[in-house]
C-alpha cells in the first residue's frame, strides 16, 4: 500500500496536517520531514523487520518515526513513559529492539538510548509498507501479569482504520484532538486514521483538562478520543460551552458510567461508549452516532465480529453473561481465529455489547491497565511479608485504584513497602492503601480466593 503521509502529502500538499505547542505543519512538509527519517534510520542501519524502541511523551517526532519505519518494513515499539527504569530494561530486552530514542528528561532510564535527532526533511520516492509487515508492537499484560508484546500489522491499522470510517466518516476536514498518549494502541490508532484521511491533527504532550477543554471550545476540533476519567476532568473546567463543531467524542478504556454519561452530554458533548483492546487495534465495538444512547458499547464495527461464549465456548443467549470474543481485520496475526478477551459481557437482542467486567482480575485506574500479579510479585520480592494480594478499590477520580492485601513476615512495615514499591514500580501501579491480614482466603488447593477480598471505601 501508498505511505499514507507520502499519499496525503500529495493529495493536500498545502493543507494544515499537524499542530503541537504552537508549531504547524502541512502534508507537504510532513511527508518531507517522514523522508527525511527514512534515510536517518537507514544510515543508522535500521533494515526491513527491524524494531526500534521509543520513551516518550507524545511529540511529532513519534510520528514521523513510526511512518518512516512503515516505509523500511520496520516497527516501533513505544514503550510507556510512565514506567520506572526496573521496568523498562526487561522490556527492551525482550523486544530486541536496533534503537532506542528517548526524551531527555526520561533517557537516564534507558541505559544506551539516545535523544530524538532533528533529520533535515528529504523527498523522498521509495518505500512503501506492505500489509502483513509488524507496524507497531505494543507491550500489555498477560493473564500472569508478565508483559506480552503484541504486534500489529500494517493490515490490522488498515482494517481498524476502515472500521472507524464505516462508523464515523472518513473525510480530511476532520480535526482530531490527540490527548491520548502515542504509547498506548488507542493513540496509535487515531494517528493512523488521520494519515489515511488527509486530516488534521492537534497533538498535545500529555492530557491537560485546562488545555483540552479551551481546544474543545475552539470551534474548528471535530473529534477527539478520551478516557472516561479524562472526561471527567474536562467537564469539571469552567467556561463556555463546548463549540458545536464536535462531532463525536469517543470514550474508551473503562466504563464511562450513566452519571458521566449525563453530565457529558448534558454539557453538549456528543459522546460515543467504545470498547477496545491493543490486541484487536483500539476499538472493536462503539456506539452508533445516530442511535447512541450511552446503555451499552455498542454494535461490532463493520468488518468485525463479536460473541459471547459460556465455557464450553458455546454462543450466549442476548442478556447472558460470558466472555467477550473477537474476529476480524484488526486482530493481532499471534491469536486464534477469535480472540479470547477474558473480558466478561453480554450481548443484547440488537447486538450491542455491554462489558461486565474487564478482564479477569484486571484494575483499570485512569484508563491505564493494572495487573495484581505483577504487583504482588514486586511486593512479595520485598522481603517484607510472607503473603500478599491486590485488589482494586473503587475511587471517584481514577474509576479503580489498587490495594494491597498484606500478611507481614515481622511487624507492619508500611512506609518501608510503599517506599520499595515506589522504586520499581509506575505511579499508578502502587497500592494506594495496605491492609494488613492474619491469612488471605485461599482454597483447598492454595489458590488465592481474590473475590473474597474487601476493599476498604474510598474517601470522597
Amino acid at each position: 500500500m501508498k505511505c499514507p503521509v507520502r499519499e496525503s502529502g500529495r493529495r493536500f500538499p498545502d493543507r494544515p496536517a499537524l499542530e503541537f505547542e504552537g508549531a504547524r505543519w502541512t502534508w507537504g512538509q510532513l511527508d518531507a520531514a517522514v523522508g527525511g527519517w527514512q534515510r536517518w534510520l537507514e544510515a543508522h542501519g535500521v533494515r526491513q523487520a527491524d524494531r526500534v524502541a521509543t520513551l516518550a511523551w507524545s511529540r511529532p517526532e513519534l510520528l514521523l518515526l513510526w511512518f518512516a519505519l512503515g516505509r523500511l518494513g520496520a516497527a516501533l515499539v513505544p514503550l510507556n513513559a510512565r514506567l520506572t527504569a526496573a521496568e523498562l530494561g526487561p522490556l527492551v530486552e525482550r523486544a530486541g529492539v536496533r534503537l532506542v530514542l528517548a526524551d531527555e528528561a526520561l533517557i537516564d532510564r534507558l541505559p544506551g538510548a539516545r535523544p530524538f535527532p532533528a533529520p533535515a526533511p528529504q523527498a523522498v520516492a521509495d518505500g512503501e509498507p506492505e500489509g502483513s509487515q509488524v507496524f507497531a508492537a505494543l507491550f500489555t499484560s498477560g493473564t500472569t501479569g508478565t508483559p506480552t508484546l503484541v504486534p500489529l500489522t500494517v493490515g490490522n491499522f488498515v482494517a481498524a482504520h476502515a472500521a472507524n470510517a464505516a462508523n464515523l466518516g472518513a473525510v480530511e476536514t476532520q480535526v482530531w484532538l490527540g490527548t491520548l498518549p502515542l504509547f498506548h494502541v488507542g493513540g496509535l490508532a487515531m494517528a493512523f486514521r488521520w494519515a489515511m484521511m488527509g486530516a488534521a491533527l492537534v497533538l498535545e504532550r500529555q492530557f491537560d483538562a485546562g488545555r483540552a477543554a479551551a481546544l474543545l471550545r475552539r470551534g474548528d476540533l471535530t473529534h477527539a478520543s478520551v478516557v472516561p476519567t479524562a472526561l471527567a476532568r474536562l467537564l469539571d473546567q469552567p467556561g463556555p460551552p463546548f463549540a458545536s463543531s464536535l462531532a463525536a467524542i469517543l470514550v474508551g478504556g473503562g466504563p464511562m458510567g450513566a452519571e458521566l454519561l449525563s453530565r457529558a452530554r448534558a454539557r453538549g458533548l456528543p459522546v460515543l461508549q467504545t470498547y477496545g483492546l491493543t490486541e484487536a487495534c483500539s476499538q472493536v465495538t462503539t456506539e452508533r452516532p445516530a442511535e447512541a444512547d450511552g446503555s451499552t458499547a455498542g454494535h461490532a464495527l463493520p468488518g468485525l465480529e463479536v460473541r459471547v461464549v459460556d465455557e464450553h465456548g458455546v454462543s450466549c443467549a442476548p442478556g447472558t453473561v460470558g466472555e467477550v470474543q473477537v474476529r476480524g481485520g484488526t486482530v493481532t496475526p499471534i491469536a486464534g481465529e477469535w480472540l479470547p478477551t477474558k473480558d466478561l459481557g453480554s450481548l443484547d437482542a440488537r447486538g450491542r455489547l455491554t462489558v461486565h467486567a474487564r478482564r479477569v482480575d484486571l484494575i483499570v485506574s485512569g484508563g491505564e491497565n493494572i495487573y495484581p500479579a505483577e504487583v504482588e510479585a514486586v511486593l512479595s520480592a520485598s522481603g517484607l511479608v510472607t503473603d500478599v494480594a491486590v485488589a482494586p478499590m473503587a475511587d471517584p477520580t481514577w474509576g479503580q485504584v489498587p490495594v494491597a492485601f498484606v500478611v507481614w513476615k515481622a511487624a507492619a512495615a508500611d512506609e518501608a513497602l510503599l517506599t520499595y514499591a515506589r522504586a520499581r514500580l509506575a505511579g499508578f501501579k502502587v497500592p494506594r492503601r495496605l491492609v494488613a491480614m492474619q491469612e488471605l482466603p485461599r482454597n483447598a488447593g492454595g489458590k488465592l480466593l481474590r473475590h473474597q477480598l474487601v476493599a476498604p471505601h474510598s474517601p470522597a
